[in-house]
């Protein structure tokens, strides 16, 4: 154990995270998405609510500055009726560490990013459109 880590922040998932430079992007996963399939680097954390890792790993990693810091997987065409209120947990965790608000993108552009991503983190948080991806950016002190 380390002090300042949170527990839910797997040793795993921390060498990941000190390891990503100014500009890399790591993906978290909601249970139905196919992270393992898109990513090379898909590590599963059994954690059921995605917005609680969310805010450990905000915790010790700063978010970009320079460009767009969060994207999330928009809805599908004719998805208009699923409930997202993990959005919502989501938008009132990042506003604690960025004033930038996050971007919502296609379904496949979305694939597209995870697939460049350093590492897909896979949830076992069951509520749909539960994909966010976070880009590091600098500590400067």
């Amino acid at each position: 154990m380390l002090k300042g880590v949170p527990s839910i922040i797997s040793p795993e998932l921390l060498k990941i995270l000190a390891e990503m430079g100014h500009g890399d992007e790591i993906v978290i996963c909601d249970a139905n998405c196919p992270a393992a399939r898109l990513n090379k680097v898909a590590l599963r954390c059994e954690v059921r609510n995605a917005s609680e890792l969310l805010d450990a790993i905000l915790t010790i990693f700063p978010l970009d500055t320079y460009e767009k810091p969060v994207y999330m997987m928009e809805k599908v065409k004719g998805d208009e009726a699923v409930p997202t209120d993990n959005w919502d947990e989501y938008y009132e965790i990042v506003k604690n560490y960025t004033d930038v608000a996050p971007e919502h993108v296609e379904r496949f552009a979305f694939y597209d990013k995870v697939k460049n991503a350093c590492a897909a983190i896979v949830t076992a948080d069951l509520r749909p459109y539960g994909n966010i991806i976070i880009k590091k950016g600098v500590i400067n002190n």
